[in-house]
């Protein structure tokens, strides 16, 4: 007779780890032979022994096993278990524990020793400061919290910064007028710290190329840090994290618009051409609001967030950004950018390059209605490929870009009515330029020279490489750390951030084309000694390789002043 299901689970398991159960149990409980437990659970006599051996040793694990898909657990002996136990009734982090097993030749993450730490039945240890334990540095005076601070209170102070590098963005700042582009965001602030000074501290970590905000604790001591932002420290991460989540779509929009117009008015953009691209940021988020989406970097999908990067084609300057974007939204992305663009450009029409993914012929024909100029690629299917194989007038043209690889391609023009679109369009179909297939490009522009056209479009890529520099060194994609921070609010500061950089570069004789790192590397990274006398802020940088470029800038025809203490007196001195 066959037995019930509920005690074939225990008379004849399927499971590996618990049949080992099992038949240990019949041997030190049921004292059943070796020969008779290898009769019952389908093994040898030798390895009924073996197991014998294994368990009087510490040396088996009866853990169940990770299910599929799942990452599978570090196995941990008895001894480790006794030393990790031991060490933290010493009252000894899961960080300190992990190091000296590390001495001990043990190499196990802090995750499983807080698994192990929890399976034992001990409790998270209180949070602690490094003064608790002892790790400050000798005199140092640690503040209870973040507050703002004065000029006039830091009177005679002198103290050293590792981020002193941070004060060359102070008079490109207030050239932005940015206290002023806060308020015209109405972002909210709390009674200790204002909302210009959450903003300079998180900006501050992205001008230093900080990877996560949960490593703002490296910066807990730097007196300077807290001087650029107007606080006598920054802010923790979690107080950081949880303002980015206090600002809703409206105060981001607001902060982004305002932004945006100052600097237009101080004609940092061309706006004669903006190219537009998506990119997907890897986030841990609610599920209910990200989607799955292909993340290139590391080739698989994700859970990210859908983000929509306007850049300035001649100045390369990023300049809109719309995140959380739904696929169901993404076509109309476009005219969202649309109605931002007006409320910020006053000037000649512009002319609006993306690809052909990143709205329909549809919404193309709205744009057009709109007066707007547009440069965008046709999908290609076999029908179009052939066509263009048999096309007889093809002439060859220069685009005058110097680094470009193939700068003489040959094109073809037509005028074509696609399907959707409602209305005739110019075709360009390119050939030659480095592609095994030919590329078809579409436009509402009847009037503009070819070689204009082509080249426009062959200069989308500069908003991928500020999109890959935001990534790089902007830290775009690390997001997805135990300390969260808003996406949009994260986009934003990174576009804030590659805009000081790029009002530094064009300052510097010789690096005006130079990335973000290599101007960190060489200019902004590094010491400085800060001191206040009388209200006025002077920071003085050591002997460095490049500080004769940096004593060729023109600091005095820029406002030397300190947005973060209303407006104080900034000098700034190299040795």
């Amino acid at each position: 007779m066959k037995p019930p299901r509920d005690v074939a689970f225990f008379l004849h398991p399927t499971a590996e780890w618990q049949r080992r159960y099992e038949a240990l149990r019949a041997s030190f409980v049921e004292r059943l032979s070796a020969e008779a437990i290898a009769q019952r659970f389908g093994y040898k006599a030798g390895y009924v022994r073996l197991l014998r051996h294994y368990f009087r040793h510490g040396k088996i694990d009866f853990s169940e096993p990770v299910a599929e898909g799942k990452a599978a657990r570090r196995r941990v002996t008895a001894e480790v278990r006794r030393k990790i136990s031991e060490w933290r009734r010493q009252r000894l982090s899961g960080g300190d524990i992990v190091e000296l097993l590390g001495a001990d030749g043990v190499e196990i993450s802090i995750r499983t020793v807080e698994r192990v730490l929890a399976e034992e039945g001990f409790e998270k240890l209180p949070r602690r400061t490094r003064l608790k334990i002892g790790l400050t540095v000798e005199g140092a005076r640690v503040p209870d919290r973040s507050e703002a601070i004065a000029a006039k209170e830091l009177d005679g102070a002198r103290f050293d910064s590792p981020t002193a590098g941070l004060f060359l963005f102070a008079p490109f700042l207030e050239q932005l007028d940015f206290a002023s582009v806060v308020g015209a965001a109405g972002l909210p602030a709390t009674k200790a710290i204002s909302a210009t000074s959450y903003l300079l501290s998180a900006l501050a970590l992205k001008l230093l190329g900080t990877e996560r905000y949960a490593h703002v604790g490296n910066h807990a001591f730097d007196r300077g840090l807290g001087l650029f932002a107007g606080l006598n420290v920054v802010p923790k991460c979690t107080a950081l994290s949880t303002y980015s989540y206090s600002l809703d779509e409206a105060h981001l929009q607001r902060l982004q618009e305002a932004f945006v117009k100052q600097a237009y008015r101080i004609g940092l953009y061309r706006g004669t051409v903006i190219n537009l691209d998506f990119h997907t940021t890897p986030h841990h988020g609610d599920e209910s609001v990200l989607e799955q989406h292909w993340i290139t970097t590391r080739n698989k999908k994700m859970k990210s967030a859908l983000t929509l990067f306007g850049q300035d084609a001649e100045t390369k300057l990023l300049l809109y950004s719309a995140c959380d974007i739904r696929r169901r939204e993404a076509d109309d992305q476009v005219l969202g950018f649309l109605d931002f663009w007006k409320k910020v450009h006053r000037g000649a029409p512009s002319t609006f390059v993306f690809d052909s993914r990143l709205t329909t012929l549809s919404r193309l024909q709205e744009l057009n209605r709109a007066g707007v100029k547009f440069i965008t690629l046709r999908r290609r299917g076999k029908s179009l490929l052939a066509s263009a194989a048999q096309k007889p007038e093809w002439r060859r043209i220069h685009i005058p870009h110097g680094k470009r690889k193939y700068p003489d391609p040959e094109v073809c023009e037509s005028v074509v009515e696609p399907q959707g679109y409602g209305g005739k369009l110019r075709q360009v179909v390119v050939r030659g330029n480095g592609h095994e297939k030919p590329a078809f490009v579409l436009t509402n522009d009847f009037d503009a020279p070819v070689d204009l056209l082509v080249g426009n479009y062959a200069r989308r890529w500069r908003v991928e490489n500020s999109i890959a520099e935001a990534v790089k060194f902007f830290n775009l994609n690390a997001l997805s750390s135990p300390i969260v921070v808003k996406i949009h609010f994260d986009v934003v500061l990174t576009m804030i951030a590659d805009t000081l950089y790029s009002m530094l570069a064009n300052r510097l004789p010789g690096f005006e084309d130079c990335d973000a790192a290599k101007l960190h590397r060489h200019f902004v990274d590094g010491h400085g000694m800060v001191s206040v006398d009388g209200g006025a802020v002077t920071v003085t940088y050591p002997k460095r390789a490049h500080n004769p470029i940096l004593r060729k800038v023109p600091w005095d025809n820029l406002p030397m002043r300190l947005p973060s203490l209303a407006g104080a007196p900034l000098t700034l001195r190299f040795k």
